[in-house]
């Protein structure tokens, strides 16, 4: 197994596999601001997981801004990088969207949204300025924001009778696994959380104990 780096994410080369073994993202929102020629652009930078979270937070940020004349964004979700859009919205070609997410893209993050609104102050920026404004927004509400560096992880479901529980918490232990929730009466129920780049081992180690059951729930 060969440890390998790229654009800032680093994989995990598992037989015939590539998986995505870490990413960068936020851990709150932030915003940043930027002002030029009696225009304000503020930005927010925002951690999701989903594009239903995505079109959620950029109704919220209509809703409290709803005098602002234009709502560009730019935003990355999946550790594989795959799922991203960015929208002028009405500004011209390419001098919010693309700026907005260069930034994402310059910090090497996903599972974010950033939107940048404005309120005109009177005076056109021209291109270059719009550019500038938009770019610098999406900049500083990142340069605000906490990033992290999270691991890929699989959860899973453990079910066993009480006549191997014992077996199941010291596996647990030995292993020390991320524990999320557990039931532990006259039957057990645990659910727990591993990185996904060693879950195919760990499950060949469950897979041992006579009389458990193991089920996958998701990859978070």
């Amino acid at each position: 197994m060969d440890w390998i780096r790229l654009c800032n994410i680093q994989y995990f080369y598992n037989y015939k596999l590539l998986i995505i073994d870490q990413y960068k993202t936020i851990t709150v929102h932030s915003e940043g601001h930027y002002k030029a020629k009696g225009s304000k652009f503020t930005g927010f930078a925002i951690p999701i997981f989903s594009e239903e979270e995505f079109k959620e937070n950029l109704a919220r940020i209509k809703k409290e801004h709803p005098h602002s004349g234009h709502y560009c964004y730019g935003f990355r979700i999946g550790a594989d990088n795959k799922l991203y859009r960015y929208s002028d919205d009405g500004e011209p070609s390419s001098t919010a969207g693309k700026p907005i997410f260069g930034q994402i893209q310059s910090y090497g993050l996903t599972n974010i949204m950033i939107v940048v609104i404005r309120y005109f102050g009177g005076t056109k920026l021209g291109v270059g300025g719009l550019i500038t404004a938009y770019r610098a927004a999406a900049n500083e509400a990142l340069e605000n924001s906490k990033i992290i560096t999270c691991t890929v992880d699989n959860i899973y479901r453990l079910k066993f009778g009480y006549d191997i529980m014992s077996n199941v918490m010291n596996f647990i232990k030995k292993n020390d696994l991320k524990v999320i929730s557990q039931i532990l009466e006259e039957s057990g129920t645990i659910e727990f959380r591993v990185r996904q780049s060693e879950s195919e081992n760990l499950i060949e180690q469950l897979a041992k104990i006579d009389k458990l059951k193991v089920s996958f729930l998701k990859t978070i």
